[in-house]
């Protein structure tokens, strides 16, 4: 008969030893988990409904202010006004600006945008600008999140259909589940090769519509920036369906001023910067060329004056505006061409019982839509304004002004 097997000191130790190591791992495992350095306080309750103020306030004075670092706009979504700031989205309450819901995770803020009743926020890990979250815009509650390789910058777009993040090098545009539709450019795995119409390209300027994405890109032996128009949601995300791509020839074509303005169903207008005569042509005003659905040039406008560095595009409904940076244009939604010009603003707008708010000095032009006339001018003092330029939204009877990293509310 064999004698029982008895535990030595060197049994003993080398247990406590792999418990020792699995409690580590599991600490370290846990102190990496992207739900370690999150923090989300949802509202008790959905945020109240705001109704759509029918008439114009008469003048308006600031009701509170918070940080908005992050924000690209001002933003609301939903019934509430939305910030983000040092790693914390905020839905909050319009008329206070109390805090009724946060989201905190410990990565810096990319960017945040509002669409489909929502909050999108894109958070920097080690893989960019990879970790993004939907939220509720009442409630502030989770409702989806992706995670993917991304740029470590990016700029959030939304058209009403698709979100588009586009960095330098790589761009997705994502559903409203924030399912991917369409991945265009750098591919660090690609599950099958050579997916891509081309390789090593930079991801210039690009904009949407629910029918054509239009990208212009500088690629490997191109001399000028090319633009490609893209179907958002191809049948397989990871294979992009082209309706045309051009090497653009336009005298300024090789501007890096060049950008995508605006995007239609079957159109995209391109903005040019002014270009010197040279010996074999006259010199050329800033202007924008409206390319087809294929890419195509089909048109031209000259404008007075060229763009700044500051030049904002904002979409409102199928209506494109953009401040130049002294000017607010507006586009024709079938055309694309510019249907009117108001001179002297301070940034971009947003429409209040049926007029367009568009700030200027010392208060918020009131225009028609339709030609650009001013309907009203509607007093405002800012307090802390250092000529930085002003994203306008509105919100019920509340106006919303983000300049200097802040979010102004004025009632």
């Amino acid at each position: 008969m064999l004698a029982p097997e008895r535990r030595t000191r060197a049994d003993i130790f080398a247990a406590v030893t792999i418990a020792v190591a699995l409690v580590v791992a599991a600490v370290v495992v846990w102190a990496r988990a992207d739900a370690t350095g999150t923090e989300s306080v949802t509202a008790d309750s959905p945020a109240p409904t705001v109704t759509a103020a029918t008439q114009l306030p008469a003048e308006l004075r600031e009701l509170w202010h918070a940080p908005d670092g992050s924000s690209g706009r001002a933003l609301t979504s939903g019934n509430v006004a939305v910030t983000g700031n040092d790693g914390t989205v905020s839905g909050r309450d319009p008329a206070t600006g109390e805090q009724r819901w946060w989201y905190h995770r410990d990565m810096p803020l990319c960017g945040v945008e509002s669409q489909f009743g929502t909050v999108i926020a894109t958070y920097r890990d080690q893989r960019g600008c990879s970790q993004t979250t939907m939220l509720e815009a009442d409630t502030g509650e989770r409702r989806v999140a992706r995670s993917s390789y991304m740029d470590d910058a990016i700029r959030l777009t939304g058209d009403g259909t698709y979100l588009l993040a586009l960095g330098p090098d790589r761009l997705e545009m994502w559903r409203s589940d924030l399912v991917r539709t369409l991945e265009y450019g750098y591919v660090d795995a690609p599950v099958n090769p050579n997916t891509q119409p081309r390789s090593g390209c930079a991801l210039r300027s690009a904009a949407s519509s629910s029918a054509r994405l239009s990208v212009l890109e500088r690629c490997p032996g191109d001399t000028t920036d090319r633009l490609t128009v893209l179907n958002p949601a191809p049948k397989e995300a990871t294979h992009p369906e082209e309706h045309g791509s051009r090497v653009l020839t336009a005298p300024g074509a090789d501007s890096p001023e060049l950008r995508v303005v605006a995007v239609s169903e079957n159109k995209t207008a391109v903005y040019y910067p002014p270009t010197e005569p040279t010996a074999t042509g006259p010199g050329l005003p800033a202007r924008i060329a409206v390319h087809d659905g294929t890419g195509n040039e089909i048109a031209t406008h000259p404008l007075d004056a060229p763009w700044s560095e500051r030049a904002t595009v904002t979409r409102i409904g199928t209506a494109a505006y953009i401040f130049t940076g002294d000017s607010l244009i507006a586009l024709s939604p079938n055309t694309l061409q510019p249907a009117w010009t108001v001179p002297d603003v301070l940034g971009t707008p947003a429409v209040m019982a049926g007029r367009l708010l568009v700030p200027v000095a010392e208060g918020q032009l009131a225009l028609d839509t339709s030609d650009g006339s001013t309907v009203a001018r509607i007093p405002v003092q800012r307090s802390g304004y250092q000529g930085e330029v002003i994203s306008t939204a509105v919100l019920g009877d509340t106006v919303f002004e983000r300049r200097g990293g802040q979010l102004y509310a004025l009632g």
